[in-house]
């Protein structure tokens, strides 16, 4: 028992693995991997305070803000590592063939992380989409919160969070509500029966419109005539909002029951 411990040293100090002119013991691999992470798991903790505490107070875009934290924290784990690697006596001139053995496989099995990897540089630099948007993407559709070097954070109405590969953003067809400013104007159809009087119509869904509070008044909503059909005409209420564009669903649904509601107050038929 007291020739185990001299033991054990000398099996975790005796050379394991050869990388170039050293060689790695079970102890040094053990060391360097635990500082390895700890290392990372630091800089991930001062990138929170980076993001939270310094960017915050400049002026910069939340997008270029989010490219230069990602690129700040890549940047120094790798000089990091590169420092911890020397210290624990590994051979950093014998890395470039695991640099070459890396960039074998991301010519053949990396592909979609590397193309991911440079949309999101493109999206982060061009800004087709910034952080706030909300877009439309094939079946998806919600507020952009995040946009990293490898995937969108997409948030949707009913809010579930949808990890988009950024790749999808640069091949697909996207729809972005407030490229041209905040301010978005949908278009809800009400109809009403052909018998109805179309004039006095007109005017209760103007009232409607004017009188709900998450309609902006600049650009003014307006109510045109829309379709007409066999047995009904139909009437569109055109309005501007930010305050529903995650949900359009529920201004449409408090439009049409206020509408529906004065419309039978007023006696017109909305149906034959």
């Amino acid at each position: 028992m007291h020739d185990l411990w001299p033991a054990i040293i000398r099996f975790l100090d005796a050379p394991l693995l050869p990388i170039g002119k050293s060689h790695v013991s079970i102890f040094g691999m053990v060391s360097t991997i635990s500082l390895l992470i700890i290392w990372c798991l630091i800089v991930n903790k001062q990138q929170a305070w980076i993001d939270n505490r310094l960017l915050t107070k400049t002026t910069l875009d939340i997008g270029l803000r989010q490219l230069l934290s990602s690129v700040a924290r890549y940047t120094i784990i790798f000089i990091g590592s590169l420092i911890i690697l020397q210290t624990s006596g590994v051979d950093i001139s014998s890395l470039t063939i695991f640099a070459g053995a890396i960039g074998l496989g991301i010519s053949f099995g990396l592909q979609t992380i590397t193309t991911n990897l440079v949309s999101g540089l493109i999206l982060l630099i061009e800004k087709p989409i910034k952080v706030g948007d909300r877009i439309d993407l094939d079946a998806v559709r919600g507020q952009v919160v995040k946009i990293s070097l490898r995937a969108t954070t997409v948030v949707t109405g009913d809010n579930f969070a949808v990890i988009i590969p950024n790749s999808e953003f640069i091949k697909g067809k996207v729809t972005n509500w407030n490229m041209n400013g905040a301010n978005v104007r949908f278009s809800f159809p009400v109809p009403v029966s052909r018998n109805a009087d179309l004039a006095q119509v007109q005017k209760i869904l103007q009232q409607v419109v004017d009188d709900h509070p998450g309609v902006l008044k600049e650009p003014a909503p307006d109510v045109i005539f829309d379709e007409f059909k066999d047995k009904n005409v139909t009437f569109a209420l055109r309005v501007y909002t930010t305050d529903y564009l995650s949900k359009p669903a529920a201004l449409k649904s408090e439009l049409s029951l206020d509408a529906c509601q004065r419309l039978k107050d007023a006696g017109i038929p909305i149906d034959n």
